[in-house]
């Protein structure tokens, strides 16, 4: 049964929850009125009063490795760290009313500066100096490039006014190691030198952004969060041997200033596939302190430099007359060492002996000027000039290197009567270092010269491997001729001066040198100043590695004899290095004289 009491509750439940429906049903509305009918009304005037903010997002550049994985270059994260001045105000305000326990600014700013080594006066003027300039300002920054260790011994200190950002930067683990050729950044992230700059398109990082809209409290509006992430930069792997170029870099600076020299380099190449794997020069510059180095010596001398190749020629004319003029190692010529020729020419040894019948081994075992410029004459100076070409002089390396220089030798229609002889054996002509290795690699690899290589590969953040692209290799000469040249070279590093110096015992070697005259910038020659050469193989008879060692103006020795020692051990470092066996079998020795 129904009473009146038992009706008055179930009414006054229904009123309320009829009040409840309506009140929602009016919620209802008008979120429908705001965020759907109003919305881009209700938007903008709500962005009116917002504070839009960007932040980059920074990607991690590539790390430079060597041909092992080991790294030469790489990147870490370094803090950018900034204040709050207003809220750092606030807050010593906040313990002057008695309102906060926190610590006093005047305290902060003594464990700030302990951390970030600056003195305390200049962490305290950065805050005051922001508040003079804006009593209200919300940013000063407190220092650039701080350490990771640095960063998180500041996030302990858990004061609210303190942030910091991270960003990635440069370093190079084993300093100065290959430091002329990885090259380095400027502080603006800029790459300046080296590799890092000709290979930034591999290595650079591409930076996102994430941008936002927050409140005049500073509280990051929800929703309005929008993000482009970072893509980091590819792994660039080179053909550089570390360890291997560790050890030349300390040779050839030890070298160097034992033979009194401006400056020294070494090449070393693998003949069977042109790689580089040292390429070291002192003096030599550290990415990670490039301001200790003078301006001249941040980059690569190796690339950079020409010279006068002098008796070097020697082997690329001998091997144009065997190869083009049906001449042999033991084919002979008679010079004295004065010779004058039929266009007027005259042509001197640096020693003096009577006329001796010279075989072309010969020749190039005592170094005679004027030997081989009687055996040029068994081929036309255009076809002299055609096979200097296809020997690869003149026309720089594959490589690119920033600043890289090209070896000159001028058309066979500008040789005046003099040039003609005397690009017989190096003069009146310019090359580089690689320029001069790759003509040498053609005589070791069997005629056929490879293109020189520094990088193997770069593989992009997403996995994919890419390799540079090379020319294809060039045939130069016969693969007889090529055999009968490194016959001729082996004589010359067992019969020439200094065979004793550079002898490897188990190891036939393949040798020649070169003492190029340096020009006095008005046409002629400096008096007594000169850049040397030694380029050779190893094994002679099955050659795997090629060695270049020059010295620019040594005054202790001024001749290529200068070289030798240098030579001797950085072959003898390469061999050890990759392992390779002695040689098995006997040298042929050659005639000097017919």
């Amino acid at each position: 049964m129904v009473t009146r009491a038992t009706r008055s509750p179930r009414r006054r439940t229904v009123v309320a929850l009829a009040v409840v429906l309506a009140v929602l049903a009016g919620f209802i509305v008008r979120l429908v009125d705001i965020q759907v009918v109003h919305a881009n009304e209700h938007i903008a005037d709500s962005l009116s009063h917002a504070l839009g903010a960007t932040q980059t997002l920074y990607g991690t550049r590539g790390s430079i490795l060597d041909d092992t994985g080991q790294t030469l270059a790489g990147s870490v994260l370094e803090y950018d760290c900034q204040l709050d001045p207003l809220l750092i105000t606030q807050i010593d305000q906040a313990i002057l009313d008695k309102k906060s326990a926190a610590k006093p600014w005047s305290k902060v700013s003594v464990e700030i500066a302990d951390l970030t080594g600056q003195e305390v006066a200049v962490v305290q003027k950065i805050v005051a100096d922001a508040l003079a300039a804006d009593p209200k300002s919300r940013y000063a920054l407190l220092e650039r490039g701080l350490s990771t260790q640095v960063y998180r011994a500041l996030a302990k200190l858990g004061e609210p006014y303190l942030a910091c950002v991270q960003h990635p930067a440069r370093t190079y683990p084993d300093g100065a190691v290959a430091g002329n050729l990885v090259g380095f950044m400027g502080t603006d992230g800029d790459a300046l030198e080296g590799l890092e700059q000709t290979e930034d398109s591999c290595l650079a990082a591409t930076n996102g952004t994430r941008a936002f809209e927050r409140g005049k409290d500073g509280v990051v509006i929800p929703g309005t969060q929008r993000e482009q992430p970072a893509v980091d930069g590819g792994t660039l792997r080179l053909t550089i041997n570390r360890d291997l170029q560790w050890y030349m870099q300390q040779l050839i600076g030890e070298q160097a200033q034992d033979m009194g020299a401006k400056h020294g380099a070494v090449l070393v190449v693998e003949t069977a596939t042109g790689k580089i794997r040292a390429a070291a020069e002192w003096p030599s510059v550290d990415p990670n302190d490039v301001n200790a180095s003078k301006p001249a010596d941040r980059g690569s001398r190796i690339f950079r430099d020409w010279f006068e190749p002098g008796s070097t020629f020697k082997a690329l004319t001998a091997s144009t007359v065997i190869d083009a003029g049906g001449q042999s190692p033991t084919s002979t010529v008679v010079a004295s060492s004065h010779e004058r020729f039929a266009n007027g020419a005259s042509v001197r040894d640096s020693f003096s002996h009577p006329a001796y019948t010279y075989t072309l081994a010969g020749v190039l075992i005592d170094s005679s000027n004027a030997g081989i410029s009687k055996f040029s004459e068994k081929v036309s100076p255009q076809t002299r000039y055609d096979y200097f070409k296809k020997f690869g002089i003149g026309d720089g390396s594959a490589i690119g290197f920033p600043g890289e220089q090209k070896g000159l030798i001028r058309p066979v229609a500008e040789w005046d009567n003099q040039t003609v002889y005397n690009t017989a054996y190096g003069q009146g002509v310019t090359t580089t270092m690689p320029e001069l290795a790759d003509a040498y690699d053609a005589i070791a690899n069997n005629g056929v010269r490879m293109p020189l290589s520094l990088v193997e590969s770069c593989t992009t953040a997403g996995g994919q491997v890419i390799t540079p692209k090379l020319p294809e290799p060039t045939r130069v000469i016969k693969k007889s001729t090529a055999s009968q040249m490194r016959t001729v070279l082996e004589n010359v590093a067992l019969q020439a001066g200094y065979s004793k110096v550079i002898q490897i015992p188990g190891y036939r070697l393949a040798v020649k040198t070169g003492t190029g005259e340096k020009s006095n910038g008005t046409g002629g020659y400096k008096a007594g100043v000169y850049y040397t050469t030694m380029i050779g193989f190893a094994p002679a008879d099955d050659p795997k590695y090629l060695v270049v060692v020059t010295l620019d103006e040594p005054t202790k020795v001024k001749s290529s004899a200068a070289n030798a020692i240098a030579f001797q051990k950085a072959m003898t470092q390469v061999l050890k290095t990759y392992r390779v066996m002695p040689s098995t079998t006997a040298p042929e020795l050659l005639p000097k004289f017919g």
